[in-house]
């Protein structure tokens, strides 16, 4: 499967043709999903559109990243998700519901 957030990481922002959850785990990836100004945009995104459950999922995650597990559990708990046993596993599984 040829993953647009995978082969682009090289660039230097997002590619726009992504939906914006997708933007956010984009950057995340880029980031090496520590923290950082990569987390920063992609929280930035999460931010911008909660309630809506992609954007409630990524900003899970990145929370998870962040080390804050209260907060962390809380969007997961929000959108139905639990998490799986790693970062890089969640990254993956949002990555394959979100894009279909």
């Amino acid at each position: 499967m040829n993953n647009p957030l995978l082969s682009s990481l090289n660039d230097t922002a997002a590619p726009l043709a992504l939906s914006r959850p997708l933007q956010a785990l984009w950057w995340l990836k880029k980031g090496d999903l520590r923290m950082g100004d990569a987390w920063e945009t992609a929280h930035e995104i999460c931010q911008s559109a909660e309630g809506d459950m992609a954007h409630d999922w990524v900003h899970g995650l990145a929370h998870w990243i962040e080390g804050d597990m209260g907060n962390a559990a809380y969007w997961y708990r929000r959108v139905g998700k639990e998490r799986n046993s790693s970062i890089a596993a969640d990254w993956d599984s949002i990555v394959a519901e979100l894009a279909g």
